[in-house]
C-alpha cells in the first residue's frame, strides 16, 4: 500500500484470484483500522501545502498521466490478470485514465464573476474540502479510480483511494508509481477486506465520500457518511433501456447495440441492460442479436482475438446464472447461451433472452454480465412507461432513422444520459450522474468538482471604507 508516500506492508494478506483460471495468483495487503488512520492523516497533513498552488496541481496531474503512459506495459497485463479482460481493453482503460487526467490538468478554474459594477465586485471561487475517501468497483479499477482522483487533486483535495478486493494489484502498483510525482501524502492507497469501505466514509477526517458500486452499497455509505454531513459522489447501479423504433435497419443497429452491451462482458454500469422492440420487428432483432452473440469470442483476456473475457468472480457469475434461471422459470426463451461455460474460471455464454417482459428479474434488476432481455412493446407511450419503471435512471437510449423522432422519445427518459443512435458515448468532458436509486451528485467536467468542493462568496465594496452597503 502507499501511505503517506511510503511503501507500507501489512502482517496478513489476501488472495487476489485471477477470474479466467478461477485460482489465486497473487496476494493484496490486508489492511486495518491503523492504517486507515494513518492514510487520513498523511492526507490531512498534506492537504494545508496541496490546496495552496493550483499551477503545482496542473502539473502534477500532467506528470501522473505521462507515469501512466510510461508504466502502460507493465500495468496492462495486471490489469488483465485480475479483472479478466482482454489485454487490449485494458490498455484502452489505461488510456482513458490519462485522458482523464489530463482533461483536469488542463481545465482552467477561473472565478465566476457574479457583478462588478461602482459598487462592489462579487465573485465566487472553489475551495477545496480536505481528504476525500475515493472507493472503485471491480469492472473499470483504472479509470473510474482514477477519474474521481483526478476530480479530487484539481480543485485541492487530497485521496485516500481504495480498489475493490477482487481488483486491487494495478491500483495499489499505479500508487506506488505515482508516489514519485506526487507531495507525501497526496494520494494514499489502500487495499483490504470489504471492511475497510465503512472504516474510510465514517471517518472523522474524511471530508467527502466518492463511491462507485451498487446500490445497497450506496445507500448504506449516505446514512453512515450523513452522520458526519460529509460531501457525497455516489455512482451506483444503473439498469439502461434501450428503445428501438420501427424504421431502423434492423441489423445496423444491432451492430452497433451488441458491442456496447457485452462491452466488458455486460459488466459495464451505463451498458444497455434491456431492449424495447416493436412487434413488428422484434423476431428480426432478435436474431440478429442472436447471431453476434453466437459469433464471439470468449476467451482468457490475454489470448489473441478474445473479445470477451470471464466475469470477474464467482459470485457474479452466479447472479447472472440465477437471473438467467428465474426468466426461464417465468416463460422466458434463451434464444443462445444460457450456461456457464465448462472449464475452469468464470465463463458464461453470451446469452439472449426474449418472451419474457417487466416484472421478471432480468428485465427489472441490473445483470452486470452477459445475458441480454429483448422486450416486445406495442406503442411509443408503452415502451416509454416500461423503460421509465423501477428505481434505476442512470443512462437510456434511443435509436430511429429519424434523428428528431428519437430525440423527442430520449427527452422522455428518466435518465441522467440519454443518447440517440449511440450508448456509453462519455468523455471526461461530460457530466456523469444518474436520477432515482442511480446515485447523487455528477462525475465529470466542471460540474464534477461540485461534489468534492465548497462554494465561497467574495464580495468586494468599492465604497468608502467603513461605508456599509
Amino acid at each position: 500500500m502507499t501511505i503517506g508516500g511510503a511503501g507500507v506492508e501489512t502482517a496478513t494478506s489476501l488472495d487476489v484470484v485471477n477470474p479466467s483460471t478461477g485460482r489465486p495468483f497473487a496476494s493484496m495487503p490486508a489492511g486495518d483500522r491503523t492504517h486507515v488512520d494513518a492514510a487520513f492523516e498523511a492526507a490531512t497533513r498534506a492537504f494545508q501545502t496541496w490546496r495552496e498552488d493550483d499551477e503545482q496541481r496542473r502539473q502534477s496531474l500532467r506528470a501522473m498521466a505521462d507515469a501512466v503512459v510510461a508504466a502502460a506495459g507493465e500495468l496492462a497485463p495486471l490489469l488483465t490478470a485480475e479483472q479478466g479482460k482482454p489485454l487490449s481493453e485494458s490498455h484502452r482503460e489505461l488510456a482513458g485514465t490519462v485522458a482523464w487526467l489530463r482533461y483536469y490538468a488542463d481545465l482552467e478554474l477561473p472565478p465566476e464573476i457574479i457583478r462588478d459594477d461602482v459598487e462592489a465586485r462579487v465573485e465566487v471561487v472553489r475551495r477545496p474540502l480536505g481528504a476525500v475517501a475515493a472507493i472503485a468497483p471491480f469492472n473499470f479499477p483504472i479509470i473510474i479510480g482514477f477519474a474521481k482522483v483526478a476530480t479530487a487533486l484539481r480543485v485541492g483535495d487530497t485521496v485516500v483511494l481504495k480498489p475493490s478486493p477482487y481488483t486491487p494489484l494495478t491500483t495499489l502498483k499505479l500508487g506506488e508509481i505515482l508516489s514519485q510525482v506526487l507531495p507525501a501524502g497526496v494520494l494514499n492507497v489502500l487495499s483490504g477486506s470489504d471492511e475497510i469501505g465503512p472504516m474510510m466514509t465514517t471517518h472523522p477526517l474524511a471530508r467527502a465520500v466518492t463511491f462507485t458500486g451498487s446500490t445497497a452499497t450506496g445507500r448504506r455509505i449516505a446514512t453512515a457518511a450523513g452522520d458526519d454531513l460529509k460531501r457525497m459522489v455516489l455512482e451506483l447501479g444503473g439498469n439502461d433501456p434501450v428503445i428501438v423504433l420501427d424504421d431502423v435497419d434492423v441489423d445496423a443497429v444491432a451492430e452497433q447495440l451488441f458491442p456496447r452491451a457485452f462491452n466488458n462482458n455486460g459488466q459495464t454500469c451505463v451498458a444497455p441492460k434491456r431492449i424495447y422492440a416493436p412487434r413488428e420487428i422484434r423476431a428480426a432483432l432478435v436474431d440478429a442479436f442472436a447471431d453476434r452473440a453466437r459469433a464471439v469470442k470468449v476467451g482468457d483476456g490475454f489470448l489473441p482475438g478474445t473479445v470477451l473475457g470471464p466475469l470477474n468472480n464467482a459470485p457474479q457469475r452466479d447472479r447472472v446464472a440465477a437471473l438467467v434461471t428465474d426468466a426461464v422459470a417465468h416463460g422466458a426463451k434463451v434464444v443462445t447461451g444460457g450456461t456457464a461455460i465448462d472449464g475452469p474460471g468464470y465463463f458464461y455464454e453470451p446469452t439472449i433472452v426474449t418472451d419474457v417482459s417487466d416484472g421478471v428479474r432480468i428485465v427489472d434488476e441490473e445483470q452486470f454480465g452477459p445475458a441480454l432481455p429483448i422486450v416486445e412493446y406495442t406503442d411509443i407511450d408503452d415502451a416509454v412507461r416500461r423503460a421509465n419503471s423501477g428505481t434505476f435512471g442512470l443512462g437510456g437510449s434511443v435509436w430511429s432513422a429519424d434523428t428528431e423522432r428519437a430525440a423527442a422519445v430520449a427527452q422522455r427518459l428518466e435518465a441522467g444520459l440519454s443518447w440517440v443512435n449511440t450508448h456509453t458515448a462519455l468523455s471526461p468532458a461530460m457530466p456523469f450522474g444518474g436520477t432515482k436509486w442511480s446515485g447523487l451528485g455528477t462525475e465529470g467536467g466542471v460540474r464534477g468538482l461540485d461534489g468534492l468542493s465548497d462554494f465561497q462568496v467574495i464580495y468586494r465594496a468599492k465604497n468608502a471604507p467603513g461605508s456599509r452597503v
